[in-house]
């Protein structure tokens, strides 16, 4: 008997809930009194002001922002010796092993290959993991021939970087300075030159900014998108020519790398996320940085599921609760029991032996 007298408070008034985003979305619906709640039916007055139809669809819960091309894992290069700047950084340029970052005292400051850093001279008679990344930066250049590639530095590791040292117009010593070389993982492209000619440096001064050659998205959220930040969070990119692109979060970006281009401005009220394109480099081919690109974050999404508006769902009072759908058949209207899924753009997932397809349901006035 009490879950009969629950249930007929919905011949009166019925609350419309569905969760958006984190809130509760609420409206009135009157199914006309004279139904029993769910499985329920009401006649004439019983019509709702406004119908919908049940709908196969895709849900899509996004947010979309500006963004703009970047290039990944942005750095400083800093001298790692005093010297004025004879030759600046090329800007743009996109450099490999062997190639010149930059010239000091007239002489170059070549850039090679390797996850160790430059924090010695390298001599004879020393020993480390950065002897044999040496060694097979001068293997690689064509200066190895007679060289065994170890973490040794002989008198053949000696000889190959005199050769070496004679194709740069340096005094061939056979020793490498702290500031005669700089290495990195791979290629790099000057994003910034940091010391202009003549510019005086020293090792605590930034003569050039590198990046990877990989090219992404930085985009800013708020900090409430959280979820969005994850990696592999899906993201949709339509590029400034219009292309689309499609791609994945790769993390977050610390302020002192989120500078765009130009030395674009990023406020640090938010989080700045970078997207790694799935099309690699090709797929920003001939797109301007200068310019904005949309970025739409998806943090979910259902394919194929039943959905109406959230407007059209019951919250049914009584102990049992839960949700329901106002069937409109002709004159007739019946209450029948659903459960709920993801909510996007204004619709809500529903399911239940009673739901199907083309249904038509009560929508509640706001």
């Amino acid at each position: 008997m009490r879950r009969r007298t629950a249930l007929r408070a919905l011949g009166a008034v019925a609350v419309v809930a569905a969760v958006t985003g984190g809130g509760l979305l609420l409206g009135v619906l009157d199914p006309g009194g004279g139904g029993d709640g769910a499985g329920g039916t009401g006649k004439g007055g019983g019509l709702p002001p406004a119908t919908a139809t049940v709908v196969r669809t895709d849900l899509v819960r996004s947010k979309t922002v500006d963004g703009r091309l970047d290039f990944a894992h942005r750095r400083t290069v800093k001298s790692a010796v005093d010297g004025t700047v004879t030759v600046a950084a090329p800007e743009g340029k996109t450099l490999s092993r062997g190639d010149a970052l930059y010239e000091l005292n007239d002489k170059p400051v070549t850039l090679l290959y390797g996850p160790v850093p430059m924090f010695r001279e390298m001599k004879k008679g020393d020993r480390g993991s950065d002897v044999l990344q040496l060694e097979r930066n001068l293997r690689d250049l064509g200066y190895g021939s007679g060289l065994y590639v170890d973490p040794r530095y002989d008198e053949d590791t000696e000889r190959a970087v005199k050769k070496w040292q004679k194709s740069l117009n340096r005094e061939p010593t056979g020793r490498v300075g702290k500031g005669d070389v700089v290495f990195q993982t791979g290629q790099v492209k000057v994003v910034s030159a940091d010391a202009a000619l003549a510019d005086q440096v020293g090792p605590d001064t930034s003569v050039l900014t590198v990046a990877s050659t990989r090219p992404v998205v930085r985009a800013e959220l708020d900090q409430t998108d959280g979820a969005l930040t994850s990696p592999g969070t899906r993201v949709e990119v339509t590029l400034p020519s219009g292309k689309a692109a499609t791609g994945r979060v790769a993390g977050t970006v610390r302020p002192e790398e989120a500078g765009g281009p130009g030395g674009a401005e990023v406020s640090q009220e938010g989080i700045v996320v970078e997207v790694v394109l799935d099309g690699g480099a090709s797929a920003a081919a001939g797109e301007d940085p200068k310019l904005t690109a949309s970025v739409r974050f998806v943090s979910e999404a259902r394919e194929g599921v039943l959905a109406v508006p959230v407007e059209a769902v019951l919250a049914l009072r009584g102990e049992d609760g839960g949700y329901g759908l106002q069937v409109v058949q002709g004159a007739t209207t019946a209450v029948v029991r659903v459960e709920t899924g993801m909510t996007a753009d204004g619709k809500i997932e529903v399911s239940g032996p009673d739901v199907r397809e083309g249904l038509k349901v009560g929508v509640a006035t706001s």
